[in-house]
């Protein structure tokens, strides 16, 4: 899909669209309303940050929300024959059936934004008013981000890089869906790919390219999964592999005689912490002696949104305050002695959109291998052991390092809190 002549300096405002939709709406509309509603949607998104559009059929009509910095919000209503079109417009960009309703399609389409070149991932189901319509926006500068920008602290970045200096063994990203560890990931193999290196990666789907990688993706309709395709990888003489995700037995076990076997391997897995990692992969059927020897280390993380620069402002909390606000365990953290802190207030302007925030940055914590968590892995000993040792052996946490960011007024008390769900 190309875009029509829209310059910065005149971007889609939600005015603008919400004309466009009501020009669309009525048997008389032409198909080229339609083409411009789909058209001028998707750079509004694209300008308003938006990391995935949703396109929802509600009984009587359907609602467009987009996501930007991890929250959904609402912002257009489309009539239900317009949202069929729409629906219908964006299975023909994706090579999609358009005769089929009633079973799950998923496709990829780029576009062209006055904000730069955008490929979109496309995820169509049918539910019991419709079928709804998930576009995931990734925007091709997005995953050009360097491990500071992504806002590890200089420790856990000399952690990390002490890590991926090693010749071989596993590196694990953790954490829920949407904390940004494919972007970790990305950022990690930016840093490795030098041409004297062959670098191989299976992914599902393949987020953005890497020049001088071989990228491949899963395919299930031709039998090519992570644990089929990290098989075949490992006879393309690689030195280092980038796996998805370590999602069940067979790819864990290959992952993990993969780095035995003299291989960077690089992967993430669904865990609350970084010491979870460790008995995850043991319920996955990973002998624990094999863990010991191959783990390096995993970087758990979530992302919390940064206050807006143009709007926000402080404000000096004390002890009591803040526990009556936030609550004992909460702000431990963050008082350590002091008997008062000044936090940020966000604000609202034109930049945020009247949010406060603007832009994510991560939290993290990053657990090393050491003899002692190597002995303790093989003797099975339960995560929050290997947490307590970990910490003892200058870890941070996940929770601590949020409270220094707090600190340093890139974020606030109530975002830590609802990424951490306290």
């Amino acid at each position: 899909m190309k875009a029509k002549s829209t310059t910065p300096a005149n971007l889609p405002t939600k005015e603008n669209i919400e004309a466009l939709v009501t020009k669309a709406t009525g048997a008389k509309a032409k198909e080229d309303a339609v083409i411009d509603v789909f058209e001028q949607l998707m750079i509004f998104a694209h300008s308003s940050r938006a990391s995935d559009v949703h396109l929802e059929p509600w009984k009587t009509n359907a609602q467009v929300r987009i996501r930007v910095d991890g929250i959904l919000h609402d912002q257009f209503v489309l009539a239900t024959e317009v949202h069929t079109r729409v629906i219908a417009r964006l299975k023909i960009l994706t090579n999609l059936r358009t005769d089929e309703h009633h079973a799950p399609q998923d496709g990829r389409f780029q576009f062209i934004s006055p904000l730069g070149n955008v490929d979109v991932r496309v995820s169509i189901i049918p539910t019991a008013l419709g079928e709804k319509a998930v576009l995931r926006l990734l925007s091709s500068q997005s995953h050009k981000l360097t491990l500071e920008q992504l806002g590890f602290a200089e420790n856990d970045l000399a952690r990390v890089q002490r890590a991926i200096r090693k010749p071989w063994g596993m590196v694990l990203a953790t954490g829920p869906t949407g904390s940004g560890k494919t972007t970790s990931i990305y950022a990690i193999l930016e840093i490795l790919n030098q041409r004297e290196v062959n670098i191989a990666t299976i992914e599902d789907p393949v987020e953005f390219e890497i020049p001088g990688t071989n990228q491949s993706q899963v395919d299930n309709v031709a039998k090519l999964t992570f644990a089929t395709g990290l098989r075949s990888l490992l006879r393309q003489d690689p030195d280092i592999i980038m796996v998805g995700e370590i999602r069940d037995q067979e790819t864990a076990k290959i992952a993990v005689n993969a780095a035995m076997t003299g291989h960077k391997l690089l992967s993430t897995l669904h865990t609350n912490n970084a010491a979870t990692t460790i008995p995850r992969m043991i319920d996955m059927g990973v002998e624990p002696f094999l863990i010991a020897s191959t783990f390096i280390c995993a970087i758990a993380q979530r992302l919390v949104r940064r206050v807006c620069s143009d709007c926000v402002t402080t404000i000096t909390l004390t002890k009591e305050e803040a526990e009556k606000s936030f609550g004992k365990a909460t702000i431990t953290e963050l008082f350590a002695d002091a008997a008062t802190i000044e936090i940020a207030k966000p604000g609202q302007c034109a930049k945020c959109a009247e949010s406060g925030y603007h832009g994510r940055i991560g939290i993290y914590e990053i657990m090393e291998n050491s003899p002692t968590i190597q002995q303790m892995i093989v003797s099975r000993a339960s995560s929050e052991e290997i947490q307590k040792q970990a910490i003892k052996e200058g870890m941070t946490t996940v929770m601590q390092d949020g409270a220094r960011k707090v600190l340093a007024k890139m974020t606030t008390i109530e975002e830590l809190i609802r990424v951490m769900q306290e």
